[in-house]
């Protein structure tokens, strides 16, 4: 073969390379504590059932953080900017002159969250922490919020404590440094058979919005059909997490790389409670969780949702 024939066979085979269809490069999108608390389920099912593929998305994983500003930095910083982070920090960010989208709601609800204490301890209900030292996981966090809001209706005081996590919570209760701490799933469905419930969120406040998808708003302009599959396919497998409680479970303990018996007790505690919305907005939910942030003075006024929220992707 003469390499003026070979010269003109690569530069043929070159060609039918570029002609030829290439696959997307795989994407990572950003979870909120993904791998650690059960916001993610969702995610994880839409991975390993094909729900992503099937739109023609190339989603091979997840991005997380300990929430807050992290996982908004993580969403910002990332080729695919799209994610699930806390309400609080998607204000936050807008507050800072950061032009994001709210695109779906996730959690739908502080409800799952509960506040727990040693069998005898002789607490039993809100009223009996009254003056004494009760936990939160640090300053100005749902916990701090919902704690306060609590006490504030059944107009009780106590020492409130920041544990800096629930881990260390549960290490303070058992120690009898606090009376009682928050707890939340899976961590609950671990731990269940070490402590009992003071009070249950659910049972003392109204829902709030915990999570909400973002994106920028000048790739929500360049990418709304993406975006919108994105949303969807999310939406699909909430349907599957409610309709195949062990399935998810199997899914997600995988994912999380954790018991299976404890993400289903998860699962089906979390399911009762409707914990994961399907991406339609409920602005009641939202504005809750607005005035719990303002009680902790991390939101001055009201939001206007109209300048902030696109529902056209949920549609």
């Amino acid at each position: 073969m003469s390499i003026v024939y070979r010269i003109a066979a690569i530069f043929a085979f070159g060609l039918s390379l570029l002609a030829s269809p290439r696959p997307a490069l795989a994407e990572q999108i950003s979870v909120t504590h993904w791998g650690v608390l059960m916001y993610g389920a969702p995610y994880a099912v839409a991975i390993e059932k094909g729900y992503y593929k099937d739109a023609g998305l190339n989603i091979d994983g997840v991005l997380t953080s300990k929430g807050g500003g992290t996982t908004m930095r993580n969403v910002m910083a990332s080729d695919l900017p799209y994610g699930e982070v806390a309400l609080s920090a998607a204000i936050a960010a807008m507050k800072q002159g950061i032009d994001l989208k709210i695109i779906h709601t996730g959690v739908r609800t502080a409800g799952e969250i509960l506040w727990v204490t040693t069998p005898d301890s002789g607490i039993n209900s809100v009223k009996d922490l009254a003056g004494k030292k009760v936990a939160f996981t640090s300053p100005k966090s749902v916990t701090d919020m919902l704690l306060t809001m609590v006490m504030d209706k059944h107009k009780i005081k106590a020492e409130t404590v920041a544990a800096g996590g629930i881990g260390s919570g549960l290490t303070m209760v058992e120690q009898k440094g606090v009376v009682a701490a928050p707890v939340m799933d899976p961590i609950w469905s671990k731990m269940s058979a070490k402590f009992k419930p003071v009070f249950h969120v659910a049972d003392e406040l109204p829902p709030m919005v915990q999570t909400v998808g973002v994106t920028t708003t000048e790739y929500a302009k360049a990418n709304a059909d993406k975006l919108r599959k994105l949303v969807q396919a999310r939406k699909k497998a909430v349907a599957f997490v409610y309709a195949n409680p062990e399935e998810t479970a199997k899914i997600v303990a995988k994912h999380y790389n954790t018991d299976e018996k404890v993400i289903l007790a998860a699962v089906k505690n979390l399911s009762a409670l409707k914990y994961w919305g399907s991406g339609e907005f409920e602005y009641p939910a939202m504005d809750n969780m607005v005035k719990g942030l303002q009680i902790i003075g991390e939101v001055d006024g009201k939001i206007d949702w109209s300048k902030i929220v696109d529902e056209s992707y949920v549609k």
